[in-house]
């Protein structure tokens, strides 16, 4: 029987407050004005959901969000990209996450109250979603603190109904970089860290170096690069995309974007090479607008701007 969704995305859905301009903070009761604050979409995991629902994929999300305007906000507007949230759980006790983005350019500093964020179990995730997903993706692995001792199993019940599985790491705040993943990326078939994630997680300063390390520990490694581009290791094999000409207005969101894109040219059975030039592609083409959402392109969009770049 074939599978009902493509992608089912487990973790982070929290809004965004983006601030835009001269937004240093200036304190001892200083007010500064900045040029703009947009309430947007948030949390690692919704904004991939969302770029491979634009993408044109069958997505699911699964996560927890508190009984208030910020879960309310989050759960209409991945309803309103077509995603399915039937998964999705609300807890009356506690308060949906949020960040504050302060943006400028190509540079962000991220303020984050959890919330809900990291209240995501196993036994909270619907099974019947899982084993109805060709791919589980697991989003904001180190803010994850319920979720992570569970997913050596969940990911066993995935691969055993015929999903792949993928991580994206995103920062660790406790600064230890580890929690289980390294023992986990032997069950993980996509990983997605940034250059500097993967770095702190292997330990080695060299990036191709650290990407080869990770690659080491089985399934394919994609790494994020802050000026945009990307390098993805697969046993032998090796393919490097430079980043897509965008204007930028923020990056908030990119590396998620990014990896809606690599998912959804897995999903499609494209060779590696051409899911991370995809993956740049929507990981560039999304920094065009405020928040991590605005500006994700459709599947046209990607490959018209891939065709353009060459």
């Amino acid at each position: 029987m074939p599978a009902e969704l493509d992608l089912l995305v487990l973790g982070d859905a929290n809004p965004d407050l983006v601030l835009r301009g001269d937004v240093e903070p200036a304190f001892g009761q200083a007010e500064k004005l900045v040029d703009e604050a947009s309430l947007v979409v948030g949390g690692s995991g919704a904004i991939a959901a969302c770029g491979a629902a634009r993408l044109g994929l069958r997505v699911a999300f699964v996560g927890v969000v508190g009984d208030d305007e910020f879960g309310r906000f989050m759960l209409g507007e991945l309803a309103a990209r077509g995603i399915d949230t039937r998964g999705c759980v609300v807890d009356p006790t506690r308060p949906t996450g949020v960040s504050v983005i302060l943006s400028r350019g190509e540079d962000r500093a991220i303020l984050t109250a959890p919330g809900t964020v990291g209240d995501l179990r196993g036994e909270l995730v619907d099974r019947d979603l899982l084993r109805s997903s060709r791919h589980v993706h697991v989003s904001s692995y180190f803010l994850q603190r319920s979720l992570r001792p569970d997913l050596p199993e969940l990911f066993r019940e995935a691969h055993a109904a015929g999903a792949t599985t993928s991580i994206d790491p995103n920062w660790d705040p406790a600064g230890r970089w580890d929690g289980g993943l390294l023992e986990l990326l032997g069950q993980t078939d996509c990983f997605f860290p940034n250059s500097l994630e993967a770095r702190a997680i292997s330990g080695i300063d060299d990036v191709d170096v650290a990407a080869g390390v990770l690659a080491e520990h089985g399934g394919i490694v994609a790494v994020k690069f802050g000026q945009g581009g990307g390098l993805v290791m697969a046993g032998q094999e090796v393919a490097r995309s430079e980043s897509i000409p965008a204007e930028v207005v923020d990056t908030t969101g990119a590396g998620d974007s990014f990896d809606a894109g690599f998912l959804a040219g897995r999903l499609n059975g494209w060779p590696l090479p051409r899911c991370l030039r995809l993956a740049v592609a929507c990981g560039s083409l999304s920094t065009r607008a405020a928040g991590g959402t605005g500006g994700q392109p459709t599947m046209e969009e990607a490959l018209s701007a891939l065709e353009g770049a060459r």
